[in-house]
């Protein structure tokens, strides 16, 4: 699209949106989801005793096969900060959007320390506690930005402003229930979980993929 001297007088925002960045960069987000759940798999299989309905994700990321599940998170870290930099490449408009690029990269930060941080699920109260902090910063990041992010995204597509906000109003009561869940069940309740948090950035990387579909940008 050329920009004319009028545009420039108007004080309007210019971008060169590339459809090939875009969508690598929404690729790359679902590969990190994608690497999180076949370690996650793997880890299920490998580590000894574990049960996937009693046992948390935090218990495989402890001890002698913890690298296999970091892996897994770290890569899961990359591929947000991937859907935070497409979002910020294609910038949807509004406050509410510039919030969600924010808060998408305080959420691969979160999913980076989660997994780095290998104090937890092995019974060190000092990292437990920390662990609780990350998982609160998770909480909010997650409570906010898929409505933040909601408005823009409906100018892809109006199914996707509805899913997005959908996901806000299912996080937002069903997260705490964590902490009450009984031990029989928390694993596969965490497990829940982790897939509202995939469809907010699967609901992210389908928009940029729409859009490149479309020919917004150019090659």
């Amino acid at each position: 699209m050329a920009i004319t001297e009028n545009d420039w007088n108007d004080g309007r925002a210019w971008t060169d949106e590339r459809d090939g960045m875009t969508r690598w960069l929404a690729y790359a987000g679902i590969a990190g989801m994608v690497a999180l759940s076949v370690t996650m798999l793997i880890a299920d299989v490998v580590v000894p005793n574990h049960d996937w309905m009693s046992d948390t994700i935090s218990d495989l990321a402890a001890g002698r096969h913890e690298l296999l599940l970091d892996t897994g998170m770290y890569l899961l870290a990359f591929g947000t900060v991937a859907l935070a930099v497409a979002a910020g490449h294609v910038h949807l408009g509004g406050k509410g959007w510039s919030m969600g690029v924010w808060l998408l990269m305080a959420l691969a930060l979160l999913i980076f320390w989660i997994g780095a941080r290998d104090e937890y699920g092995d019974g060190d109260s000092e990292g437990v506690t920390f662990h609780l902090w990350l998982v609160g910063g998770l909480y909010a990041a997650m409570a906010v930005a898929p409505w933040a992010m909601s408005a823009g995204a409906g100018r892809v597509e109006p199914w996707l402003r509805t899913a997005l906000r959908a996901t806000t109003v299912a996080w937002v009561p069903l997260a705490p229930l964590f902490f009450v869940v009984p031990d029989a069940w928390d694993g596969a309740y965490e497990r829940f979980l982790g897939l509202i948090l995939f469809a907010f950035l699967g609901l992210l990387a389908t928009a940029f993929l729409i859009r490149v579909r479309r020919g917004h940008g150019t090659a």
